[in-house]
């Protein structure tokens, strides 16, 4: 076995059978059957050992060992400290059947029923489908499959993480490079994911047997640290619980007091990330007083026995954690306490009940003891399991992206805060005002303007935290923008965010694709799929969707198409006029000999709502309202395109299109409301929107379209587009709000876009 071959394994099938039978009647001595299935339960269990048995008959382990010792060893780890029951056990068993023997799982779900022939493929590795990528790809994609399993049975990762301890405690016989993957795989992902699921003793052995392989000389420093100190922090413990104990037994108080070890690896996390040695790091061992006390009265007594303890010595206001009143979301419960000694030594004491110390090690598994708590516990199991398929739903990413973004989504801390109502929501540590829009429902995610975080107005991108009250405000006429993504940090808003982007975008691709063949046409470009690539790669687009949503929602001017074609095709601008860009001198001389046509004869087109034999529309770029000096530009079979005489493209097309020019003015009676736009800048101080909203309301009865203001460093700014008659009112609107008190300038804009 070369260098793997470190046990000297002497093979010796008589002893290796009874050891069997010893590790198979162990299994059965620990499982606890419901009385009313035992009898059929025992002998499903015993067929899926024989299965197992006889399909594993031959196979070793790289130790030398029968393979069927590893299959023995999880179901006692899924019974003995996690607290399964019998389709687990039988799980367990079976779980590397179908991927290492002839067993397919057709045979499993004839032999042993549909759910655990689910829960097995859950567990079966997919080596035959992914084979040919790379092994980090590999296990990356069995990870994804082994979670989608899990969203509809959470057992599937039970299991797998009692597959992982056992592998993890018997790696000394794998090679040194093989130990090196599997520890950091196991660090990265399973202890997390133990911890996660409130499996803290496993998810403690699994960092601490992966720290023996990734740093053998850390993990060997603490350990003899510990084994050197061992006798006198037994000392002093005696010392600390002496006075404890005896109030508890004066009280008639049931309890059992521990003293617990800190983790070998979280020893040596805080050691290097604090940078001091062992011995100042003072939390290195907690006292953990258990309560034997009724569901009913466990708060109380829990609470008394902090009482007594806080008598004894004083407390650290800032270090106290009340997980009873609001559990971790993993179902986690105790009162944690740190103390002063009498000797002048922090302790962090646990205060916690028999039912909660069973939850803390053995996760959500042993809450299916306690009926009376079950609907609790299985909401928060629910609650957890939705958030995976949240995840999975939404992830279209490749595998290894995606196991990034799982464990930022689910392994990192949370805080909880609140809606106006009181409704607990538990968002990650960092997340902002969008994320909680998102995590109410998607459309008041999507009609999101801002909120309100402990009744103050805060932009979208604000970063919540522990306790906060928020209330969303949100508008019919809002749409999400592609920049949200970088507000967002829970995996179901991003998801949600790309699905209405995506529709927003499939709504303005027919729109863009007609566009840009008028713009091809107006300067004579052919619409052929060779310029619409050339223009596409010019454009830096991702995709064609995005490609005509930039065209369709007006974010490219037709400037720059023009620009594109100058560039990549080197058009000869003789041959295509539109491309020259008159000077400045030459857009003034113009613009003048446009206005005096017009005064000669204003009369020649007269733009009101009764016009029924010309179709005419307002042009996008400018945005003339009346009261602007216009033109029209007349071209066959489509509507005459109105301008404002000082518009760049009306002065680019009049060069090209003298001939179909058409003076136009306003009727001056004509009270239709046409869109408009102005731009605002100015301090952020209380109470302006308020004043902009009220100018524009009350004193001047116009009604608002969009509105968007954005506040940050002090400063506010934004866009306000509205239904005006004319530019006369425009322009005093402006000047009125120009004196707000705060407002440092309002301009009119020339081309409105979809500004939400």
């Amino acid at each position: 076995m070369g260098e793997s071959d470190k046990f000297n394994y002497i093979i010796d099938t008589e002893n290796e059978a009874k050891q069997i039978k010893s590790k198979y009647r162990a299994l059965l001595k620990a499982w606890r059957p419901k009385e009313a299935t035992k009898d059929r339960d025992r002998k499903l269990i015993r067929k899926a050992f024989k299965v197992a048995n006889e399909a594993h008959q031959g196979m070793r382990r790289r130790s030398g060992e029968p393979y069927i010792f590893h299959p023995l060893e999880v179901a006692l780890i899924c019974v003995n400290e996690i607290g399964l029951g019998t389709k687990s056990i039988v799980s367990a068993l079976l779980h590397d059947v179908v991927e290492d023997t002839d067993y397919t799982l057709e045979d499993i779900q004839s032999l042993f029923g549909d759910k655990i022939a689910k829960i097995i493929g859950g567990l079966t590795k997919i080596k035959e489908i992914f084979g040919n990528q790379p092994a980090e790809s590999m296990q990356a994609e069995n990870f994804k499959r082994l979670l989608l399993t899990l969203s509809d049975d959470v057992r599937v990762i039970l299991i797998k993480l009692a597959d992982r301890l056992h592998n993890m405690r018997t790696l000394d016989s794998m090679p040194t490079v093989k130990q090196l993957k599997v520890a950091s795989e196991t660090t990265f992902l399973y202890a997390p994911m133990a911890h996660r699921l409130g499996l803290y003793a496993i998810k403690s052995e699994l960092e601490d047997l992966a720290l023996r392989y990734t740093d053998p000389d850390a993990f060997q420093s603490v350990i003899t640290n510990l084994r050197d100190t061992s006798e006198e922090r037994k000392k002093f413990i005696r010392s600390f619980v002496r006075p404890i104990k005896t109030e508890l037994d004066r009280q008639g108080i049931k309890y059992q007091i521990v003293d617990r070890e800190k983790s070998i690896s979280s020893i040596w996390n805080k050691m290097k990330n604090k940078g001091v040695p062992f011995h100042e790091v003072f939390d290195i061992f907690a006292v953990r007083i258990i309560v034997d006390t009724p569901l009913e009265t466990e708060k109380s007594v829990c609470l008394n026995v902090y009482s007594i303890v806080t008598d004894f010595y004083l407390p650290n206001r800032q270090r106290f954690r009340d997980w009873i009143s609001t559990p971790k979301a993993n179902g986690y419960e105790s009162l944690h306490t740190t103390v002063m000694s009498k000797s002048g030594r922090w302790v962090e004491v646990q205060i916690r009940t028999v039912r909660m110390d069973e939850i803390a090690e053995k996760g959500y598994a042993a809450h299916w003891k306690y009926k009376s708590d079950v609907n609790k516990v299985e909401s928060g199991l629910d609650e957890w399991l939705e958030k995976v398929r949240d995840l999975l739903q939404g992830s279209d990413v490749d595998a290894l992206d995606f196991m990034t973004e799982f464990k930022l989504n689910l392994f990192s801390k949370e805080i909880m805060v609140f809606t106006p109502k009181g409704e607990v929501k538990t968002l990650p540590l960092g997340a902002t005002a969008l994320d909680f829009a998102y995590s109410i429902h998607s459309e008041v995610g999507n009609k999101c303007i801002a909120a309100k975080v402990n009744h103050k107005v805060v932009p979208l991108d604000f970063v919540l935290s522990q306790g906060d009250q928020v209330q969303i405000l949100t508008s019919e006429s809002h749409q999400p923008l592609e920049e949200w993504f970088g507000y967002l940090k829970t995996a179901r808003a991003k998801s949600s965010l790309k699905t209405a982007i995506k529709e927003i975008k499939k709504r303005e691709t027919e729109k863009g694709r007609a566009k840009l063949a008028q713009i091809f046409e107006l300067y004579k470009i052919e619409n052929t799929r060779e310029n619409r690539m050339k223009l596409f790669t010019y454009l830096n687009c991702n995709s064609k969707l995005d490609f005509y949503y930039k065209i369709g929602n007006n974010s490219i001017e037709e400037q720059t198409i023009r620009d594109c074609f100058d560039v990549v095709a080197g058009f000869n601008w003789k041959k295509y006029i539109p491309f020259w860009r008159p000077s400045s001198e030459a857009k003034k001389n113009l613009e003048n000999l446009f206005l005096e046509e017009i005064n000669k004869n204003p009369d020649n087109l007269l733009l009101n709502k009764d016009i029924k034999d010309i179709k005419f529309s307002v042009a996008s770029c400018c945005n003339p309202i009346p009261g602007d000096d216009v033109i029209g530009i007349n071209r066959p079979g489509k509507p005459i395109q109105i301008h404002r005489t000082n518009c760049e493209t009306a002065i680019s097309l009049m060069s090209t299109f003298g001939n179909q020019i058409i003076k136009a003015k306003w009727n001056p009676g004509e009270k239709v409301g046409f869109l408009a736009g102005i731009k605002i800048s100015g301090k952020d101080s209380f109470g302006l929107i308020s004043s902009i909203v009220g100018v524009i309301t009350k004193e001047y009865n116009i009604n608002i379209r969009t509105f968007h203001i954005r506040s940050s460093g002090g400063t506010a700014g934004g866009t306000i587009t509205l239904y005006v008659s004319d530019n006369n009112t425009l322009k005093k609107l402006i000047k009125n709000i120009n004196a707000i008190e705060g407002v440092m300038s309002v301009i009119r804009i020339d081309e409105i876009k979809d500004y939400h």
